[in-house]
Formats: C-alpha cells, sequence, structure tokens
C-alpha cells in the first residue's frame, strides 16, 4: 500500500504527458517483476542491456513471467 501513496504523491511531479506515461510503464514493469519474485533491477538491466538486439518477433520472451521460466532453464555464469 506505501507505494501505491509514494507514486501518487511522486506523479504530481511528473512534468509533462510523456514522462508520466514513462512513469507508469516503470511501474507497471516493476511491480509485475515483484509479483512474479524477481528481481527488478536485474530483470531491467538484462531488458536494457538486450532489447536493442532483440527482433520484433522475440519481445513475447522478454515479458516478466517468460523471462522468469528463461532465466531459470539457463544454467548460472561462473
Amino acid at each position: 500500500m506505501k507505494r501505491v501513496v509514494l507514486n501518487r504523491k511522486n506523479s504530481l511531479f511528473v512534468g509533462n504527458p510523456r514522462g508520466g506515461r514513462t512513469a507508469a510503464i516503470l511501474a507497471s514493469l516493476t511491480s509485475t517483476c515483484r509479483r512474479h519474485d524477481i528481481d527488478p533491477q536485474l530483470y531491467l538491466t538484462q531488458l536494457l542491456i538486450n532489447l536493442p538486439s532483440a527482433r520484433a518477433s522475440e519481445l513475447q520472451a522478454w515479458l516478466p513471467d517468460q523471462w522468469k521460466l528463461i532465466s531459470a532453464s539457463r544454467p548460472p555464469h561462473l
């Protein structure tokens, strides 16, 4: 509940509609990560590194729930 109240307060200072849309997208992604027990920082880091080279047909795999399934099946890096 605290996140909702903080987000509402921070949304007062978005500045413009584009900033508000960006903030809403990021809030949605981080909330989805938390719901699926994913570290939001790890997910967003991997997303931002790999998204520029991803094909449009691969975008579905970068949704948080699908990313969790794929990353769980990979062996850990040593």
